[in-house]
């Protein structure tokens, strides 16, 4: 039986993994619909503003949970990590700073100036998701630094807006109705060409700027095996072509299979990238358990998780049940 200094590394690699995967579906739709704001009507600004409202806060904490564990649990991967990505790290905090003041400013500032914050509001959702992309990116290809990686970075960069903003439209058909859900619609119906494009894309990409990637899907019978990951994501992705033009679904308040579909298509990626991944922490550098604490330190952290897991995706679950159903025109009074 294998001892804790070889589990524990394995649990805090799938905390961390699971927590950056939820970061990526909740933070997402509302960065995407950060992103949508500027195609809005003033009044529909004010109803995406509510549908994100109660939840953003809550969101970001996947964030900071996941990068807690890496630096707790990893602290050699954290220092490699944040050391090669100081530079999109920084602007991914300004563009999230930059959020969380214009989404209250908007409001305080005053009406001759809530246009301005709208318009900050969208360029910070902008700057965050462009950077997480970079990040990625960046990450996949080893924080290697060269050119390979920097262009991998920026397609990365340029694919995750394009996820996020369908993820941003999804979660519109949940919270709205009326001429803002079927805006809704619009958008998540030319925004799945590209996502669709960036997806084909990376899958090309990733195993021609990483040899070990390309030895771990393309030989076999790894080949084989893996065939069902991209056999349905190609099938999550048709549904979202038939699910935002058919109105027969839409129209029958089943727009939320479009959500469950980014769900779907977001948790064979985040597989796909720890099969690539494992054993590495940092790719070609670091395996989880050579980046690991002492096994005292993660048996202590450990408890502290067990606790602190079940209470953020408790909370996490009582915000959304509370909160359902469709958003409203925001009132401060």
């Amino acid at each position: 039986m294998m001892d804790l200094g070889y589990w524990l590394p394995l649990f805090f690699a799938g905390a961390m993994g699971l927590a950056l995967l939820i970061y990526v579906v909740l933070d997402g739709y509302d960065l995407g619909i950060g992103m949508l704001l500027p195609f809005a009507s003033d009044p529909e600004k004010d109803v995406m503003v509510a549908a994100i409202g109660p939840f953003w806060d809550a969101n970001e904490t996947w964030i900071v949970l996941g990068v807690g564990i890496l630096l707790i649990a990893f602290p050699r991967a954290h220092g490699i990590v944040l050391t090669s990505l100081y530079l999109p790290v920084t602007i991914m905090l300004m563009g999230l700073i930059l959020r969380g003041v214009s989404f209250d400013f908007r409001v305080k500032a005053g009406d001759q100036h809530k246009a301005m914050w709208n318009r900050l509001f969208a360029l910070g959702s902008l700057v965050a998701s462009v950077s997480q992309g970079w990040m990625l990116g960046a990450y996949v290809t080893g924080l290697t630094g060269d050119a390979t990686s920097t262009l991998f970075a920026v397609l990365i960069g340029l694919a995750l807006p394009a996820l996020y903003i369908m993820l941003g439209a999804a979660w519109l058909l949940i919270k709205t109705e009326g001429e803002l859900f079927r805006k809704a619609a619009r958008w998540g119906q030319l925004a799945v060409w590209p996502m669709g494009a960036f997806l084909l894309l990376i899958s090309i990409a990733t195993p021609l700027v990483s040899q070990t990637i390309a030895d771990k899907w393309f030989t076999l019978p790894n080949a084989i095996g893996l065939m069902p990951i991209p056999i349905a994501t190609g099938l999550a992705w048709a549904g979202l072509i038939w699910i935002f033009n058919s109105h027969q679904i839409l129209d029958n308040g089943y727009g939320w299979l479009a959500f469950l579909a980014l769900i779907v298509i977001c948790v064979l990626a985040g597989i796909g990238l720890a099969y690539s991944l494992f054993p590495d922490v940092v790719l070609g550098q670091l395996s989880i358990w050579d980046a690991a604490s002492a096994t005292e330190s993660l048996l202590f952290t450990f408890w502290g998780a067990v606790i602190a897991l079940p209470m953020i995706l408790g909370y996490t679950v009582f915000i959304y049940r509370v909160f359902r159903g469709k958003a409203t025109h925001l009132s401060y009074e």
